[in-house]
């Protein structure tokens, strides 16, 4: 059993002080992840480096670190996502920085789940942006709408990238590292040209008030902040305009292989659970309680 079960807390002052073995940070950034994936696996590593304080990590078998991640679930009720990123941040560990066997390291994984992407009517999204009268706030929207981008992914886009010739913008290093091209439509290089008229971007597309790149913070808040303004109810995050974007996308019947490469899926099968959210799944089934009442 490990020894200190009583270590699960989520006071995280210890993180500042703890320092990552040698060659843990270094090979992360060795192989190129990306800064968010460093953040999380040094962290969540942190927390596993404090459970097991006075421990020899090199010599921990398997079943102490599954009790580890139980407990974190039963203590936490940590999402499967979060399960199994601490599980990848534990296994670089072992088997980047220590080298050692994939098979040594087995940790058990969490069932995947089949979860819905939650999606916006085009009505609803259309009320955001017509409440939304701040030109920067409704062009990055917009952007992310109509080219159905990652928040990652629109914060890092250049002046350079957007081509209107072939009316075309390119996204660089999305995530797995690859690059795409999305359609550009002609209503949003219209709204660019106006916004960089206002705004006169000088690198970046989206710039925050003090230059660099837009905060990602940011755009959470002003998405969150539109839609309570058009009178949506439900929660409403960043990652719905994507997944809005899909769904519009199939209900007017652009073939799916399209969608995947706009999105940068790697396989179809991603971009499939998208068909089970469009209206036309629906349009033509007629319910036997109608006929009853």
């Amino acid at each position: 059993m490990p020894v200190a079960p009583e270590r699960i807390s989520r006071d995280y002052s210890y993180r500042s002080g703890t320092k990552l073995p040698k060659g843990y940070l270094e090979l992360l950034k060795q192989k190129r992840y990306s800064e968010s994936t460093i953040k999380t696996y040094s962290a969540y590593f942190k927390d596993f480096m404090y459970y097991f304080t006075e421990r020899n990590l090199k010599e921990l078998p398997v079943e102490e670190i599954n009790t580890y991640l139980l407990e974190l679930i039963n203590k936490w009720e940590i999402t499967t996502s979060e399960q199994n990123q601490r599980i990848n941040a534990i296994k670089f560990f072992y088997e980047k920085v220590l080298g050692k066997g994939r098979h040594v390291y087995e940790i058990e994984r969490p069932r995947k789940e089949t979860l819905l992407p939650d999606v916006l009517s085009k009505e609803e999204v259309g009320n955001i942006l017509s409440v939304t009268t701040n030109l920067k706030h409704k062009t990055i929207l917009s952007a992310i709408y109509s080219c159905g981008l990652r928040r990652s992914e629109v914060v890092n886009l250049k002046i350079a990238d957007v081509d209107s010739k072939r009316m075309m913008i390119k996204v660089k290093g999305a995530k797995g590292k690859k690059d795409r091209y999305v359609q550009l439509s002609p209503k949003l290089l219209k709204l660019f040209r106006q916004y960089y008229t206002e705004y006169k971007p000088t690198v970046w597309l989206f710039e925050g008030q003090t230059g660099g790149r837009y905060g990602v913070e940011s755009l959470s808040k002003l998405l969150k902040a539109a839609a309570y303004r058009s009178g949506i109810k439900r929660r409403v995050h960043l990652h719905m305009l994507r997944h809005s974007f899909a769904t519009h996308q199939l209900e007017q019947g652009v073939d799916i292989r399209y969608i995947q490469a706009w999105l940068g899926h790697e396989s179809v099968k991603t971009t499939q659970r998208y068909t089970h959210v469009t209206e036309h799944n629906f349009k033509n089934f007629k319910n036997p309680l109608d006929e009853l009442l």
